[in-house]
């Protein structure tokens, strides 16, 4: 898949979006590098003991923003298969799941990254991308190829470039980029969504995060259908290749329901440049009206009251782990 098809339909004419069981939130528990894993598993561990208090705080009803006397909570943890093939599921899912026991955590769901970019026969990267609408910047003339050709996705304007006037042959002055919600100070951002090499895309991490936080909150859709549906997975080996474990898997028979009203992510602090540029693509991120408005209103029903912006569901807490082996 090498492009993005854009229809424009009328609203009568979408398909019916298909609800979907959801938890109040949906808490995840660490992200982890290729070289975290290969460090053992202490490493695994300090990252699940600085998000255990987070996510025992998670299950209380007042830190959600729900009027229920209890909440539905659903873990998970992202394995990064897409830019490193390390190991296999066979050793290092027992350990993640051995060393999440160690410190009190149950995770319900696991997920592979490379499914943000093709699982099965869909690509939520690239549905993800055709829903995309940059903002139209002042003063522009369109010159600058578009966002599906560029790759560059940013939350304002930048700075124009300067070159001589062909009439009077003065070099323009260089003028700041300017961030469109700016209050009075910019903090401007340019994402890359994704790079090519020999007419082979790569997404970028940014990308398939936003994705991630899409999938969780179920608000991603192909043709008004779920884009993932979790895999039990109890009681069955781990096979070898990571490409043969599916998008979603759910570990816990359980667990409540994968994907949620809100979303809180619990990551180490050197994550959040990439969740900033997580928030700048979902800020523009066009989702299915129909779709975010029943949401909506379920979680009213469900005595929960949700931010009108979708980037606003999305929390996060960033916890560093501690420098020691937990005892």
């Amino acid at each position: 898949m090498s492009g993005v098809r854009t229809e424009f339909l009328e609203v009568t004419a979408e398909p019916k979006a298909e609800s979907l069981a959801l938890s109040h939130v949906s808490v995840e528990i660490g992200h982890l590098y290729m070289e975290d894993f290969a460090a053992g598993e202490g490493a695994v561990r300090r990252t699940f003991a600085a998000a255990a208090p987070w996510v025992a705080a998670a299950r209380t009803p007042q830190a959600v923003g729900c009027g229920k006397k209890s909440v539905r909570v659903s873990t998970c943890f992202l394995i990064d298969d897409y830019f490193s093939q390390f190991s296999s599921p066979a050793e290092v899912i027992p350990m993640v799941l051995a060393a999440a026991n160690r410190e009190g955590l149950e995770i319900d769901y696991l997920a592979r990254e490379s499914a943000c970019a093709d699982a099965d026969s869909v690509s939520p990267a690239y549905l993800t991308l055709g829903r995309l609408v940059t903002e139209p910047v002042p003063g522009t003339t369109g010159g600058r190829p578009p966002l599906t050709e560029t790759g560059w996705l940013t939350n304002g304007q930048r700075s124009p470039a300067t070159a001589r006037g062909e009439a009077m042959g003065r070099r323009t002055s260089w003028q700041p980029p300017r961030e469109s919600a700016r209050r009075r100070h910019s903090i401007f951002v340019d994402v890359e969504l994704w790079d090519e090499e020999d007419s082979q895309r790569t997404w970028s991490c940014a990308m398939l995060a936003a994705v991630w936080q899409l999938l969780r909150l179920g608000l991603l859709r192909d043709q008004g259908r779920p884009v993932t549906t979790p895999a039990d997975w109890m009681d069955r080996p781990f096979p070898d290749r990571w490409a043969e474990l599916p998008p979603v898997i759910r570990l816990n028979p359980t667990a409540a329901a994968f994907a949620a009203y809100t979303t809180l992510s619990v990551l180490s602090p050197r994550f959040l440049p990439v969740e900033l540029a997580v928030r700048t693509i979902l800020s523009q991120f066009a989702c299915d009206r129909t779709t975010l408005a029943e949401t909506a209103d379920r979680a009213a029903r469900d005595a929960m009251s949700l931010p009108a912006e979708l980037v606003d569901r999305i929390r996060y807490v960033f916890a560093a782990p501690g420098d020691t082996d937990p005892a």
